[in-house]
């Protein structure tokens, strides 16, 4: 099973960036699709970015597109998140998830992945 660590989090001003990584260890990472969550104050978890297992098709909340770039290296086995021109409303616990390949239901549900790290604070400051 694998088990994921993400890393990265911290406090950063309006406007600007932050790149979050999550390493995988305990399973054949290059086959699981990954995907990014957040869960801000008072707020349900939701969909950030997602990616397949070989790195091809990325997708994205529209709230974060063009501002986040999700990708992965499964040589690594990690997955990242750079995320640019960061707002307020980024403040978030952001989690890493991994997906059963073959799983039914979208990519862009937490519903539709198996495996969750601890997550990392991001604080977006004014």
């Amino acid at each position: 099973q694998v088990q994921l660590v993400e890393s990265g989090g911290g406090l950063v001003q309006a406007g600007g960036s932050l790149r979050l990584s999550c390493a995988a260890s305990g399973g054949i990472f290059s086959s699981y699709p990954m995907g990014w969550f957040r869960q801000g104050p008072g707020k349900e978890r939701e969909f950030v970015a997602a990616i397949t297992r070989r790195g091809t098709t990325p997708h994205y909340a529209d709230s974060v597109n063009g501002r986040f770039t999700i990708s992965r290296d499964n040589a690594k086995n990690t997955v990242s998140l750079q995320m640019n021109s960061l707002k307020s409303e980024d403040t978030a616990v952001y989690y890493c998830a991994a997906r059963e390949y073959g799983s039914s239901g979208s990519m862009l549900i937490a519903s539709g992945y198996a495996h969750w790290g601890q997550g990392t604070q991001v604080t977006v400051s004014p």
